[in-house]
């Protein structure tokens, strides 16, 4: 991805930043400087930030976080979005007196798979095939097929370790391709042929798991055993594209099948609904940008740097700039655990199956600032009860 903000920096600002480099320029908590990295292949010079001196919570246990698993990585697959979802609902399920299950993530990735392969073929090809989807898949999956243990489905073949889909997807995404250059439109073999190849690198989805000495099938065990109540999460979103306090689609290519259930409300109503949400006990499954320097996984941190807009000035149009010009893009999801104000600042608990979240001190978190987020990220999920006097403008 080409980062706009990252070119107009390096090549329309020469002047400022050798300035600011030869004088080792520092703002508030942050020094500035010259540094090289590999991007897409290729090194060239950025302006990055020395973070260390940043004031951030001490510690995960700071938050004191509601219970969830220990982070897992997603490892070579573009599935954060079943990952961060189905750790929301596992503290979700706690939460709500129904114990603490662990779930199969690649459960629900496998049939998210045979679901855009349908719409692939009842749109004759004018639908998106990858791997990444959104949060509210999940809950749509498990409506339809219902859900397993980890321990039942975990799309690990015997004697692999880590999980790696590009084979598999390059596979499927051949032959979706070979379907609609030669107009092979028959749903059945389609989905047939996809389903082999999910099986091959997958293995195939349990028809009945073992639940108590009896064998009942997933979507038993979701609506009779957990009863996960999937009707009661919603979206919320910010965007100037469709009028606030209405439901629209979120316009990114990872809402495949154009959904347009999400609650859009004004940035500074989405901000504060997910701070409230979090002081009172409610988890979130988060999406956004994760592709600034402000992101930094050996510190744990992902902050908004001064050199690219002050915390105070970010608003609706900063927000909506960035992604109208895709400097802020939907490229991962993660789950919010906790909340805290710290010094002078928001900042909140993130848990992630990404590699960067384990090049710091603390394995598979970060702490994400409140600029960060107001500024980066572009939609959240949660439990209605922990909106209800948003939704009433509705």
């Amino acid at each position: 991805m080409i980062r706009i903000m990252r070119l107009w920096l390096i090549l329309l600002l020469p002047l400022w930043l050798m300035t600011s480099i030869a004088h080792a320029q520092t703002r508030g908590d942050m020094t500035f400087y010259e540094a090289t990295t590999t991007y897409s292949g290729e090194q060239d010079t950025v302006l990055t930030f020395d973070a260390s001196m940043v004031k951030r919570p001490a510690s995960v246990e700071s938050f004191n976080p509601p219970f969830h698993f220990q982070p897992i990585r997603q490892d070579t697959t573009g599935t954060c979005w079943a990952f961060a979802s189905i750790s929301f609902l596992e503290s979700e399920l706690a939460r709500l007196g129904k114990g603490q299950i662990d779930l199969s993530e690649i459960f629900v990735v496998y049939y998210e798979y045979l679901e855009k392969a349908r719409r692939f073929v009842q749109r004759r090809g004018n639908s998106g095939f990858m791997q990444g989807s959104e949060e509210n898949a999940t809950l749509l999956r498990i409506k339809q097929y219902g859900i397993v243990r980890a321990q039942d489905y975990t799309g690990l073949l015997e004697g692999q370790r880590f999980h790696s889909h590009d084979a598999m997807f390059d596979r499927m995404n051949a032959y979706l391709q070979f379907v609609k250059k030669q107009q092979l439109w028959n749903e059945d073999v389609v989905l047939s042929q996809i389903k082999m190849i999910l099986n091959a690198h997958l293995g195939e989805p349990p028809a009945t798991i073992l639940i108590n000495g009896r064998n009942v099938t997933p979507l038993e065990y979701a609506t009779e055993i957990l009863t996960i109540p999937v009707d009661d999460y919603v979206d919320l979103m910010s965007f100037k594209y469709a009028p606030f306090y209405t439901q629209a689609e979120y316009k990114v290519p990872d809402n495949w099948w154009h959904c347009k259930d999400y609650y859009n409300v004004p940035l500074d109503e989405w901000y504060k609904a997910l701070v409230n949400a979090m002081k009172n006990g409610y988890t979130v499954a988060i999406g956004g940008d994760v592709t600034e320097i402000g992101k930094q996984g050996d510190k744990d941190i992902a902050i908004i740097p001064p050199f690219d807009i002050e915390p105070d000035r970010i608003d609706q149009d900063a927000r909506e700039y960035r992604f109208n010009n895709q400097t802020s893009t939907d490229d991962h999801l993660l789950h919010v655990l906790g909340y805290q104000r710290y010094s002078v600042h928001d900042w909140f608990l993130i848990k992630d199956s990404g590699y960067s979240a384990t090049q710091g001190k603390f394995k598979g978190y970060y702490f994400f600032r409140g600029d960060y987020i107001k500024l980066k990220m572009l939609t959240f999920l949660v439990h209605k009860d922990a909106v209800t006097d948003l939704l009433r403008k509705f």
